[in-house]
């Protein structure tokens, strides 16, 4: 009861089997990825992210850090900026935005230039979500000798 070699039939060739639709529908989708711009706004207190489109004229999502957590003190915190980043991702996928330009921005003029603890966890997030990121640019505000700033704190010591 050994194993039974088989014959060498006619060689089946690949060309003329189709591609089921399923890939073929795929394969559409994948052709009309669209791309957005979604603005992060990173304070210390609060982290506000914003979803348009490419020209940056039509706003498709908002979402901020209050939305997401219920106390005031957690608005900046990295967890609130990654649960904002997963609703944005939601609206991005109904809308067939695949792939995504990240505008950063912390407060800028007289106040601190770096942006808060959310912007970086913001971003992981969206890597994460499966959006594909394109480009990062820093849109803080830069003052060119404005503004005065205000004058330091001194303490009460004696």
């Amino acid at each position: 009861m050994g194993s039974q070699r088989i014959k060498d039939e006619a060689p089946i060739e690949f060309k003329d089997i189709k591609k089921p639709k399923a890939l073929e529908e795929s394969e559409r989708k994948k052709e009309k990825a669209k791309q957005g711009i979604i603005h992060i706004y990173a304070s210390h207190n609060n982290t506000i992210m914003l979803l348009t489109d490419v020209t940056g004229a039509e706003t498709i999502a908002k979402c901020s850090g209050g939305m997401v957590v219920k106390a005031q003190h957690k608005e900046g915190s990295p967890y609130a900026a990654m649960k904002v980043a997963e609703i944005l991702v939601e609206k991005a996928r109904e809308r067939n935005i695949d792939e995504v330009f990240v505008k950063i921005r912390g407060q800028g003029g007289i106040r601190p230039k770096s942006p808060g603890q959310g912007a970086e966890a913001a971003i992981v997030s969206l890597t994460r979500n499966g959006i594909r990121i394109i480009g990062i640019q820093n849109v803080t505000p830069v003052p060119h000798d404005g503004c005065r700033r205000k004058k330091r704190h001194r303490s009460k010591k004696n």
